[in-house]
């Protein structure tokens, strides 16, 4: 069943005002246009953030949503629209969603705490979804925004939810236990994350237990609440300890069993044991923390172990990665439900690159719904996402086939029939989508459609890029465009992929070194307006047939420019001036803005769209004095240039550091560079706000036992101070680890463990010291990442993060991924 009510039953429950010109049913609460599949049935709640909601209202009613919550009317007449006025558009989501969880009287799990949110919910949702039909967050859907959406899922046919919290400042939990009610708490591990909004870490804990002020059971580890037991008296606990042994689950011996963890405890004065199938420390605590709430709720510990000894791995990412025939390949073949599919259908919307999209998906289990009614919406998601061809797999999906109006559809029984098919499909520049649930095995075809390639690889987080596009963007003032930077591959990070997360996410520019990247982001998709900082004269007839915008830094190029469109009978073609303000590599000097100008005010082939200059060193307070001199320089160009045009031109100088450190020099637009890849080295370190985006990572190919007087790698440059072992890893200076980095002075991390070069690097492989550390062939070993960024490998060596990330080879699969 799918929750509904009326406009005027939702007018009422958010105390709104405003006209009901049109009674509708709504069914679906939306937050973003870009997210519609149903419209007449959709309510968009115009939220103020980054970006304001009201904004995109228009969009909204164009593709055909008529109810809106708004904190004002707008401008624009709809007469056929509904509004509902409130003072607070994030207030009255919430309190919708509160509303409706009041509804419904089923047993609800709170989960808070600072990391394993997510995991915990997806492992309870594994454990307890034999006998329970489970409503839960949508992958981790745990914000003020993402909680009230979650929760307006339950229907009539759960009887279980699981719910996250998460929170950054004080005052957030309140509102998300009205909205949760939660009947059951449990607290994960409490570590680091969002410290910095509290002024103690103990804030931060006694923010979180807010959660929990209603529940009639409480889970959590007697250590983490040392200083709260005696508060929590009076409620009814369910505390797990490794040390204490009076608490409910005493685990008093932990080893490893054939690659798996075994724990025996002391529970209700007998003693249990539990297997778990994983062994890194973070999964055991996430393990421990399941199995007592299993225990907890109820469940025998027989029941308890044989169901974690089968926990499978939580995938929270799409996988984005270059596919056979030229396709694109995003994998999310571990889990399949309704809200997982339209987010993952939502990324495969943002992919441009192919034409052709493609959805290969599995039947749907645990749903709750009726399997009609449960394919009805998947074909009207599918349909809703316009896909070109759609590939089922299963009883269910051969069963309701034909819902699915699609131009090319087919359908089997199982994975074995569509692997043995799979050549007969002629896959072939296309963006495929493989979306299953775990049973169908669907890594399997995910095997067979990616690129074969070496096993060192470069993950790009996109989400991370995002999270530091909206770091910056909240340094702007209103109305200053983001020009993103994605000349050279993106910084090595991959061109289109990148381009299309930008453009999904709405930055005014981009920005290439050359025709050729411009052309090649046009071919996949890319709309939005592009800047080609060094334009080739020879290449102008493809700039403008793929309308791209030249940098014109010379009156060389401007005669040339202008002769060409000349020519052509080109009018009003979009420009942009370069200004040299210091930087003295490429532009227009002071003393040439004047002849400049005199060109530019009776030349009706161009139209300057900006102009703009670059900083030397704005991240340098040393040189802040040149800065300003290159400010002013600027400042006295753009006025002289705007003067003699008679119209008003956009105005950019900031790079990635000046948009941290030179809130006077934003002017119309900034340019966002290696920032987006979370390198600024105008923002400390410990700002966590920005973050890394690539890790580089590769894999032991064999371990070795070397004694001291024994010579390692070319030139018999490399020895160890004793006898010991290397490892041989699968990364060279072919792969961009360049030959700097050895004899010592680079280092990577096994395990955890960060160890030394030793020798030469070759062109394939170089060798680490792993004299102290427990390590085996296969083994993954880390270049770069959160732990050793980017900048202490450019330090190791004496070079920039640029040329850090630019180097890595094109060898090397890029692997993008969505959480």
């Amino acid at each position: 069943m799918q929750n509904s009510y009326t406009i005027n039953e939702i007018k009422h429950i958010i105390t709104a005002t405003g006209e009901i010109v049109s009674d509708a049913a709504i069914s679906i609460l939306l937050t973003d246009t870009r997210r519609i599949n149903n419209p007449t049935c959709s309510l968009f709640f115009a939220l103020d953030g980054r970006r304001d909601g009201h904004d995109f209202i228009a969009d909204a009613y164009t593709a055909g949503v008529r109810n809106f919550v708004v904190n004002h009317q707008p401008d624009t007449i709809m007469p056929d629209a509904n509004f509902l006025v409130v003072a607070n558009v994030l207030d009255a989501l919430q309190v919708l969603a509160a509303h409706h969880r009041k509804q419904f009287n089923l047993d609800v799990i709170g989960i808070t705490g600072s990391n394993g949110k997510t995991i915990i919910k997806e492992w309870l949702y594994q454990l307890m979804n034999p006998e329970r039909n489970i409503v839960r967050n949508p992958k981790s859907y745990n914000s003020q925004i993402g909680v009230p959406l979650s929760v307006w899922q339950i229907n009539d046919t759960h009887n279980l939810g699981i719910f996250e919290a998460g929170i950054s400042i004080p005052g957030e939990m309140d509102r998300l236990e009205a909205i949760i009610q939660p009947t059951i708490g449990v607290l994960t591990h409490m570590g680091t994350a969002h410290d910095e909004g509290f002024e103690t870490p103990q804030d931060k804990l006694i923010e979180k237990l807010k959660l929990f002020k209603n529940c009639k059971q409480i889970v959590y580890n007697y250590e983490a609440l040392l200083d709260h037991h005696e508060e929590l008296k009076s409620r009814e606990c369910f505390v797990w300890s490794r040390q204490f042994n009076l608490a409910d689950l005493y685990v008093f011996s932990e080893t490893t069993i054939q690659g798996k963890y075994y724990m025996r405890a002391i529970y209700k004065e007998k003693e249990i044991e539990c297997l778990v199938p994983f062994r890194d420390e973070a999964s055991v605590e996430n393990a421990i923390v399941c199995w007592a709430t299993m225990l907890a709720m109820g469940y025998s510990p027989a029941d308890a172990d044989e169901r974690i000894e089968r926990l499978s791995t939580v995938s929270m990412r799409l996988e984005l990665k270059h596919g056979i025939n030229d396709c694109s390949i995003i994998d999310d073949s571990y889990n399949s439900d309704i809200q997982s599919l339209e987010i993952a259908l939502n990324f495969l919307n943002q992919q441009n690159q192919h034409q052709k999209k493609t959805l290969i998906l599995s039947d749907i289990y645990q749903s709750g719904l009726q399997q009609e009614a449960l394919y009805k919406q998947v074909a009207q998601l599918v349909s809703a996402k316009q896909i070109d061809r759609f590939i089922g797999v299963g009883t269910f999906l051969q069963e309701y086939k034909q819902l699915f109006d699609v131009h090319q559809k087919h359908f089997y029984a199982d994975t074995a029939s569509l692997l043995k098919d799979l050549s007969k499909l002629h896959l072939h520049e296309e963006t495929i989508l493989i979306k299953g649930s775990r049973s169908f095995g669907f890594e399997k075809i995910s095997r067979a459609l990616v690129q074969k390639a070496h096993e060192t690889i470069l993950e790009i987080n996109l989400n991370t890029l995002l999270s530091n596009l909206n770091f910056y963007k909240a340094k702007l003032e209103p109305g200053v465009k983001i020009m993103a930077m994605v000349k050279a591959f993106s910084y090595g990070s991959g061109t289109f992929e990148v381009a299309n997360m930008l453009q999904y996410n709405k930055v005014d520019y981009l920005a290439v070194a050359y025709t050729d990247e411009g052309i090649a982001l046009r071919e996949t998709g890319i709309t939005l307006p592009i800047m080609v900082l060094n334009p080739e004269p020879l290449a102008y007839d493809k700039l403008v047939t793929y309308k791209l915008e030249p940098a014109l830094y010379s009156f060389t190029l401007l005669d040339e420019f202008v002769k060409f469109a000349q020519e052509e009978e080109v009018l009003g073609y979009p420009v942009h001036i370069k200004i040299d303000s210091g930087m003295h590599r490429v532009g227009f000097e002071a003393f040439e803005v004047e002849p400049l100008c005199d060109l530019l005010e009776i030349n009706p082939y161009i139209r300057v769209q900006s102009v703009y200059s670059h900083f030397v060193a704005s991240d340098n307070e040393l040189h802040d004095m040149f800065t300003m001199q290159q400010i002013n320089i600027f400042e006295t160009a753009f006025k002289q240039i705007e003067d003699a045009l008679g119209y008003t031109v956009i105005k950019h100088i900031s790079n990635t550091s000046g948009i941290s450190r030179w809130p006077n020099a934003r002017y119309d637009m900034v340019r966002l560079g290696i920032g987006l890849y979370g390198v600024d080295a105008a923002v400390p370190r410990e700002d966590t706000g920005l973050q890394p985006v690539a890790t580089l990572k590769t894999t032991v190919s064999q371990v070795k036992k070397v004694a001291a007087a024994e010579t390692i790698g070319y030139s018999r440059n490399g020895s160890l101070k004793a006898d010991g072992k290397i490892a041989t890893v699968r990364i060279g200076y072919a792969d961009g680890y360049l030959r700097a980095f050895g004899n010592g002075v680079g280092k990577m991390l096994v395990n955890g463990t960060l160890v030394p070069t030793v020798g030469n690097i070759t062109m394939d492989m170089c060798m680490l010291d792993v004299s102290n550390v427990e390590v085996k062939e296969g083994d993954e070993v880390i270049v770069f990442n959160q732990q050793q960024r980017i900048e202490d490998l450019a330090q190791q060596i004496g070079t920039i993060p640029y040329e850090i990330l630019t180097n890595v080879s094109q060898r090397v699969k890029r692997v993008y991924f969505y959480e």
